[in-house]
């Protein structure tokens, strides 16, 4: 009975040591991808520890089966069988390991072979990227913003191409990104064309991924140590920009995929894409339940766009958090005035536009106040004041409980019949002006068969009104 309940602890103990043993191989396997020669020792010595363990426990094996001989056993055999495999491959991973070191001290040869003015060089751009990180300036964090922008365009055009594979209608797409960034406190917006549909995306994807921007942690956490160790903290936030700016974010959370950073991803990815929007866009849901699962992301182009967009505004944030004083970020509302000082508009706008002033029509990426008194301008897709209501016959009737008839328009130059001009009751409280366009509908030639331009008449208040030509 003892000698059976002593068999039961060793193959026990066998069990946990063959375990442990693969626990061992495949981060041995990890080391290799990306290569990490410290990584790789580490998780030999730890392979070839598992392995004499389970030696030791074939010897006890032995002993017990043969009464303490030497001789060979059945159970032994097996075990030793078992083992084998894993010994092979662990000598396999040695020579290995031994090609690679040799690689790279052929590389280390080939690079201290460079001339004397290349080493220099190298020199100096090391020492000045050093500087850079190693104090936190107004400098980095608006190369900071640059690559946030870079990263989002980027993402932008491959949301919009795949927008169209879809076969989605743009212009209502777009158009509903801006409404969902905006309340409805603010006024109407003409429609957005093709051609400036790639800034109302990056709207809505900076939106998305700037939500939290002011908080240490974007609300992920409830840490105050910005406010009760702030010295520490920008050390700290300095030190993990440092560590990461040079990182493949796909990589990073292949190996850490619930890191602080992995949380923030995935929170932001399940808030910029509903289930309906990755469903059209990408045929299924694979990735939000990839990403719901909370143990893995995505390994995807699509994902990787995103990543590189979160990346950017993660390193960002840190920057932010890192300077001392910190910067404060500002967002422009649409239908806002546009202030040239702190604002620049992403189209470019005409002598006429500057007439009667300009709006926003909606923001693209928030601006940024520095320490000093530096500007980093938010990014606006700005127009004229007096663009606004593009109005038709149809939308004369549906919209017949929110506008009002005004007076008749009697001209031989119109065209189409009589047009009534059409404009706002309600004041909605701000300084945009609307505009009726009329005419564009008829397509009425001219006799040089040339198309005629639509009669604009602009609302300027206490029931006057001015033709636009």
């Amino acid at each position: 009975m003892e000698k059976v309940k002593e068999m039961e602890v060793v193959m026990a103990e066998v069990f946990d040591a063959v375990s442990a043993m693969k626990k061992a191989y495949v981060s041995l396997q990890g080391a290799h991808s990306p290569w990490d020669p410290e990584r790789l020792r580490f998780a030999d010595a730890a392979v070839v520890a598992e392995l004499r363990r389970l030696g030791r426990l074939r010897e006890r094996f032995r002993r017990g089966q043969c009464g303490g001989g030497g001789g060979k056993c059945g159970g032994g055999a097996s075990l030793s069988d078992a083992v084998a495999p894993y010994e092979a491959a662990v000598e396999e991973l040695k020579r290995e390991v031994k090609v690679r070191e040799a690689e790279i001290e052929c590389l280390k040869e080939k690079i201290h072979c460079f001339g004397d003015a290349k080493k220099k060089k190298k020199k100096k751009s090391s020492i000045k990227k050093t500087q850079v990180a190693a104090a936190p300036t107004a400098e980095l964090f608006q190369s900071s913003v640059e690559q946030v922008k870079s990263a989002t365009k980027s993402f932008t055009s491959l949301l919009l191409s795949l927008m169209r594979s879809a076969r989605w209608d743009i212009p209502a797409a777009v158009q509903s990104m801006i409404l969902t960034n905006n309340d409805d406190r603010y006024p109407p917006i003409p429609a957005v064309g093709s051609h400036h549909a790639r800034y109302a995306v990056e709207s809505y994807v900076t939106k998305k991924a700037f939500h939290g921007f002011e908080n240490e942690s974007f609300y992920m956490e409830g840490s105050l140590a910005s406010l009760t160790h702030p010295s520490e903290f920008r050390r700290s936030c300095l030190s993990q920009y440092r560590d990461m700016r040079s990182m493949d974010p796909a990589e990073l959370l292949g190996i850490l995929p619930t890191c602080r950073f992995g949380r923030f991803a995935a929170k932001k990815y399940l808030s910029m894409f509903d289930p309906d929007t990755e469903a059209s866009l990408l045929g299924d849901l694979k990735h939000r339940r990839v990403v719901e699962g909370g143990d893995q992301h995505p390994r995807t182009g699509f994902y990787g766009g995103f990543l590189a967009v979160v990346k950017a505004v993660w390193l960002l944030h840190l920057v932010a958090f890192a300077l001392d004083p910190g910067p404060s970020h500002f967002e422009v509302g649409r239908g806002a005035g546009l202030e040239p000082a702190y604002m620049e508009s992403v189209v470019r706008l005409g002598p006429a536009d500057w007439v009667g002033g300009l709006v926003v029509g909606f923001p693209v990426s928030p601006g940024f106040k520095l320490a000093g008194g530096s500007v980093v301008k938010a990014r606006v897709k700005g127009m004229a004041l007096n663009k606004g209501l593009l109005l038709n016959p149809r939308q004369e009737r549906d919209d017949a409980g929110e506008v009002g008839y005004c007076q008749r328009i009697k001209r031989s130059d119109f065209w189409g019949g009589e047009s009534e001009l059409l404009h706002t009751t309600v004041s909605r409280g701000n300084r945009f002006i609307p505009i009726a366009e009329y005419g564009a509908e008829f397509g009425k030639p001219k006799k040089n068969k040339k198309p005629r331009q639509a009669v604009k008449l602009l609302y300027s208040g206490s029931n006057h009104y001015d033709l636009l030509v």
